[in-house]
């Protein structure tokens, strides 16, 4: 590849960077739909395989989706918005046990007598105010919304727009790479397409394999948090389940929370070692059969450059970029793997 050839990629990446920035606003439907579709587009395979005519089976298989999506919030949203309003309730309770219990027995165990307590009433008030401050926020969002035609619009524009752009691409997708393949320079057809085998790979085990971890783990948290008795074992669950797509953030965070809401609501020890085994046994079930089945060991991301994908990504593309975060670092593995082995192979590393 010659040098023009390698500015001009080079700018062509920089210039669609900042041409995603400026779109940012309206970019959120097509990778909405354009991710949907990628996910889908093997069902719809299968479907077509067996003699169903491609728009039939992305129909089908969007009603399928839509129909689980639709039942899954009129059965959960209910009780998670129960559990969240009591946990935001329990926490000066909290905070009142970690004043009276915790740092007292710190303080007798260590003995540093200058542990300073925690003020509960300040951060309850704290607390208030800033929901106080989020509900006028919302209120008037919510009144702008209101009195402008033009904002209500777009939000139903982009809400109907991403099944629309999921249907197309999944009716078109194999259409669409062949289009992409044959737009491709003969001499470079060959790399690209493997290159583009190896990031489906890694994407597929990826997005796939992780939401599928991430649903078990949160399944596994719920249900076991509830048979202890905890009362916000739904949300505690699911919350766990979400986070876990950053490696061993899930189980540190929902291990803390639950077990500081199982001491103010039992006042004892042994539902608080239940808690622990909960989350003792859905880390050794993810490390050991979970990740290992469903992902694998493609993907390649140090967990270090997990957290900063999501963070960099939420920094420069707020949610879109929290979305797009990992499978771009997951794409950008692959291709420094390609460059390394290139490296390797070159005249400047083995030279004498």
């Amino acid at each position: 590849m010659s040098p023009i050839q390698r500015w001009s990629i080079f700018g062509g990446v920089i210039a669609l960077l900042v041409l995603i920035a400026f779109l940012k606003p309206i970019l959120m439907p097509f990778m909405l739909g354009g991710l949907l579709a990628y996910l889908c587009d093997p069902w719809v395979d299968r479907l077509q395989s067996r003699w169903i005519k491609r728009s039939v089976a992305a129909v089908l298989v969007m009603a399928v989706i839509l129909g689980v999506l639709t039942l899954i919030v009129l059965i959960l949203l209910p009780i998670l918005q129960r559990q969240v309003i009591l946990f935001i309730n329990t926490i000066p309770r909290i905070l009142e046990w970690i004043n009276t219990q915790l740092l007292p027995w710190l303080m007798i165990h260590t003995g540093v007598e200058d542990l300073t307590s925690v003020d509960s009433n300040a951060i309850k008030d704290a607390l208030m105010g800033h929901w106080q401050e989020a509900g006028g926020w919302l209120t008037s969002i919510l009144s702008t919304v209101s009195n402008s035609g033009l904002t209500v619009l777009l939000v139903l524009t982009n809400i109907l727009l991403t099944p629309v752009v999921m249907f197309y691409l999944l009716r078109d997708w194999n259409v669409l790479l062949e289009r992409i393949e044959q737009l491709l320079p003969r001499h470079l057809t060959r790399v690209v397409t493997g290159l583009t085998k190896q990031c489906d790979e890694v994407l597929g085990a990826f997005i796939r394999g992780q939401l599928v971890v991430m649903l078990c783990l949160g399944s596994v948290y719920a249900i076991g948090l509830w048979l202890v008795g905890v009362n916000m074992s739904i949300f505690i669950g699911l919350m766990a389940g979400l986070l876990s797509i950053v490696p061993y953030m899930g189980f540190a965070v929902g291990i803390l929370v639950a077990v500081l809401v199982a001491l103010v609501q039992f006042h004892a020890l042994m539902p608080v070692l239940l808690v622990v085994l909960v989350f003792v046994i859905g880390q050794f079930l993810e490390s050991m059969f979970l990740t290992p089945l469903l992902v694998g060991d493609r993907i390649g991301l140090h967990p270090v450059a997990v957290i900063f994908s999501v963070l960099a990504g939420g920094q420069l593309f707020g949610f879109l970029g929290v979305l797009l975060a990992l499978p771009v670092a997951a794409v950008i593995m692959v291709l420094l793997r390609y460059l390394h082995q290139r490296y390797v192979g070159s005249q400047l590393y083995n030279r004498a």
